[in-house]
């Protein structure tokens, strides 16, 4: 039998069980939820509630309004730490809540007891409570959803991503909550550890290609907003490049890292070429001018092939806003087995603002908590290209954050910045004519480790950045 409760009050929009469905029941069963309720009863909580809580059920779980008042005080008592959890301590608890009646009184409680024999069946009791309530919410988002289509149609691109948003919070609610004690966060922080203590100094997170940048960084890791700014033609989109390589090839213990790369600059098949001469240390003018040796050649069809089987994804969409590009990475992220582990994205100022009458510096600031918050809601690090602004040549030094393209929201945002510059000795006076220099990648902010400077070099004629030793430059 269907029970009516569970309504939610509140904003117009927000479309009530019965203007819903019409004449629908919502899905659930009446049956499920008294088992379970009668599981944790006769089992007395010590075990049973620990599952339910590891499986996200919660009061609102619950079709009926009876058994969401009854989860809510057997989850009191356990927090309370008060078991075993039984008929008697239950009504006590309503009662000083005062919603014994609306829970169904001292006779429903004796009648869900009697429901079960057994706590055996827990585990099914559990999975059938929680995917009646999942599918219950994809009911709710699906009218809301058509209810802000009528309320407001003109802005497609938002009310698209307003829907994807809301079906990613419905699976997401069925593996991870939104709070969490912080018992678990410790838990996860010593796991961490223990794995600092077992590497040994070695990098934990997605290697970023680079020995000395690994030592100063451990690795990129998840949550982190990552920037990378330069002046142009210094080498941003090579250095992401050489990134996105050390992160999609398997590495001695690493593995290879499903990356996403948003190009909205360079189309996905110069970027391939590019790839493709630098890890095959081919010489691209020469190559375009089809002089190439047969050794080249098959240095070349050796690389194409190790990259082939690469689990890099170009998108190379131009015009973008942050919305749009969060959306794309949110559906590259469910389509995959296990995910993406890396996001890059080149570059920011190329980003579109979701409202083009602000003024530019709201909209940098708008895309730069979007680029934070794609990180955390996918929980994997994001690298952003950025341009600097041309203060450090005008004032002949070293950049600085400052010198970043409306800066502000940007330095506030990132976990770590990266600027990419000619060392100070080698500003006026590099020597033009060598194939190889050296390149500073100050790390001038780093919100969990070390600021300072890591010198690379740079193969010109392969557009490639490399570990650095004195005698290549």
């Amino acid at each position: 039998m269907a029970d009516r409760g569970n309504r939610r009050g509140g904003k117009s929009n927000v479309i009530q069980w019965e203007q819903a469905m019409g004449d629908r029941t919502p899905p659930h069963n009446i049956e499920m939820e008294q088992a379970l309720l009668a599981c944790i009863i006769l089992e007395g909580g010590n075990e049973s509630f620990p599952v339910c809580i590891q499986e996200k059920v919660r009061p609102e779980s619950f079709y009926s309004t009876k058994h969401q008042l009854i989860y809510a005080a057997m989850t009191k008592l356990y927090e309370a730490g008060v078991a075993p959890i039984n008929e008697v301590l239950l009504i006590d608890q309503l009662k000083k809540e005062g919603t014994l009646d609306q829970a169904g009184g001292d006779n429903y409680m004796i009648e869900i007891t009697n429901r079960i024999d057994t706590p055996v069946g827990l585990q099914h009791y559990v999975e059938r409570v929680r995917d009646g309530y999942l599918l219950r919410e994809i009911i709710r988002a699906s009218n809301e959803a058509i209810e802000s289509v009528y309320d407001d149609p003109s802005d497609v691109q938002t009310l698209i991503d307003g829907v994807e948003q809301r079906i990613f919070k419905i699976n997401e609610d069925r593996i991870s909550d939104s709070a969490r004690p912080v018992k678990e966060s410790i838990d996860t922080a010593m796991a961490m550890v223990n794995n600092f203590i077992q590497r040994r100094g070695d990098i934990t997170g997605v290697s970023t290609g680079f020995l000395d940048l690994d030592k100063m960084t451990t690795g990129w890791h998840a949550t982190e907003m990552i920037v990378v700014a330069a002046r142009p033609s210094m080498g941003k989109t090579s250095l992401a490049l050489n990134m996105a390589e050390a992160a999609i090839l398997p590495n001695g213990d690493h593995e290879a890292t499903p990356t996403l790369l948003f190009s909205l600059e360079m189309g996905a098949d110069q970027l391939a070429m590019r790839l493709l001469c630098s890890r095959g240390r081919v010489n691209m003018t020469k190559l375009r001018d089809g002089f190439l040796p047969r050794e080249k050649q098959q240095d070349l069809m050796r690389t194409a092939k190790e990259l082939q089987g690469a689990p890099l994804y170009i998108d190379d969409s131009s015009g973008l806003n942050i919305l749009e590009l969060r959306a794309k990475a949110r559906r590259q992220h469910n389509q995959l087995p296990n995910g993406l582990g890396l996001v890059i994205v080149d570059y920011l100022q190329l980003v579109a603002g979701t409202d083009p009458r602000v003024p530019r510096e709201q909209q940098i600031a708008e895309i730069s908590r979007g680029m934070k918050g794609m990180a955390k809601e996918l929980n994997i690090p994001v690298i952003v290209l950025g341009q600097l602004n041309r203060e450090s040549e005008k004032e002949k030094r070293q950049p600085r954050i400052s010198d970043l393209r409306e800066s502000g929201s940007i330095e506030q945002d990132a976990d770590i910045v990266l600027l990419l510059s000619k060392p100070k000795e080698n500003r006026e006076n590099e020597d033009m004519t060598l194939e190889v220099v050296p390149r500073d990648l100050i790390i001038a902010k780093q919100r969990n480790g070390p600021i300072g400077t890591v010198t690379l070099h740079f193969t010109k004629n392969l557009t490639r950045f490399e570990n650095y030793t004195p005698h290549s430059a």
